[in-house]
């Protein structure tokens, strides 16, 4: 019954929790310098306590525990080591495991919405949209700030998805073909724009085809700090709506007879993981397929329950980002690959692989 399902998803989701803090350790520990993954979790540990001992030491009569705080775990590695690691390392590792979280759950999302396992934000158009509203702001300002940039990769996302939706609805259906069709139109479109922007861009050529390849090289903490909010609310928002995803796989008619207000609902997912998508393009570009694989191989593992599944897809989302990054940065060394095109390489063959199945299944 209910209690052994809820056991079930709980196991699962501490298992995964488990893994991607294990996936984020070996990512810290490997790169050109290598550091051991037991001293790269002491250096971070250490640094965080002495940055919570600071924050405490500055509350009157809390002195003692700031100092208590300060002495639990000796300082690690040496200051290079240190460097590398906080500096460097984490911030990307973080940013990958917020980015891959976002796109997961963004596919979850779209993929409900359209009750489609080939929807998600890349190959609705939603990514393109996107990078085609950054690169606009980039452009356009050197003062923009990151959020101004956010806020033109959401303008395109929205613009994407509300384009890909309108053309490919008929009536009250969402036929697999138009929606595919439709998201490759659109997002030859916003590339067709962006490669023109790119064209007469000049200097700032390299800032916007970073972010067409899809990178976290130049990951820093504002990065990590822009995208944090936007998540938390996005994860917030989308876990508010499982029951309504979980309604809207039995119909609209059904889902409205039980209490769903379905265009409502649909609006407000699709505008939160236009958010998501948004959100992780600002920060890193196009970054491909991560909502497609993830949130599919969630629901052949756990069934088709949001409740679960889209918790499921955050982290393992995040993991499987970071594993890929791991692998772009390590793979060439001393170059690196930008991780776009390392899941990219794992992801166009699952997608025809779902073609394929689907096509059985007709026949």
């Amino acid at each position: 019954g209910m209690e052994r399902k809820v056991f079930r998803w709980t196991l699962v989701l501490i298992v995964l929790w488990v893994l991607t803090a294990l996936v984020a350790t070996a990512s810290m520990a490997m790169g050109a310098a290598s550091i051991g993954p037991d001293k790269v979790v002491l250096i971070v540990l250490h640094d965080f306590l002495a940055k919570l001992a600071d924050a405490i030491g500055a509350v009157p009569l809390a002195g003692g525990l700031a100092d208590f705080l300060r002495g639990l775990i000796a300082p690690a590695g040496s200051p290079g080591e240190q460097s590398i690691v906080l500096m460097i390392r984490l911030p990307r590792v973080l940013l990958g495991l917020l980015v891959g979280a976002s796109l997961g759950l963004a596919g979850v999302t779209t993929q409900g919405v359209f009750k489609n396992p080939m929807a998600d934000p890349y190959i609705l158009g939603i990514s393109s949209g996107a990078a085609f509203g950054a690169s606009l702001v980039i452009l356009a300002g050197a003062g923009v700030s990151p959020f101004g940039i956010v806020f033109g990769a959401f303008v395109g996302a929205l613009a994407g998805a509300s384009i890909v939706f309108n053309i490919a609805r008929t009536r009250s259906r969402l036929p697999v073909e138009t929606l595919l069709l439709a998201g490759i139109a659109v997002s030859a479109f916003f590339a067709a724009l962006t490669y023109f922007l790119m064209y007469i861009s000049g200097h700032k050529l390299n800032q916007i085809v970073f972010w067409v390849m899809g990178a976290l090289w130049n990951a820093q903490w504002s990065d990590v700090l822009i995208i944090t909010p936007f998540l938390l609310v996005g994860a917030g928002v989308i876990y508010a709506c499982a029951r309504d995803l979980n309604l809207m796989l039995l119909g609209e008619e059904d889902a409205a007879h039980l209490g769903t207000d379905v265009p409502r609902a649909r609006a407000v997912l699709l505008v939160a993981s236009a958010l998501l998508a948004a959100a992780a393009v600002a920060v890193s570009g196009i970054i491909g397929f991560v909502g497609l694989i993830i949130p599919h191989t969630m629901r052949l593992i756990l069934g088709p329950d949001h409740r679960v599944l889209i918790p499921a897809s955050l982290l393992t989302g995040a993991m499987f980002l970071t594993l890929a990054d791991t692998f772009a940065r390590v793979v060439m060394q001393p170059s690196e690959l930008p991780v776009g095109i390392v899941t990219a390489a794992i992801g166009s063959p699952f997608f025809v692989y779902l073609l394929v199945r689907k096509k059985r299944s007709v026949a």
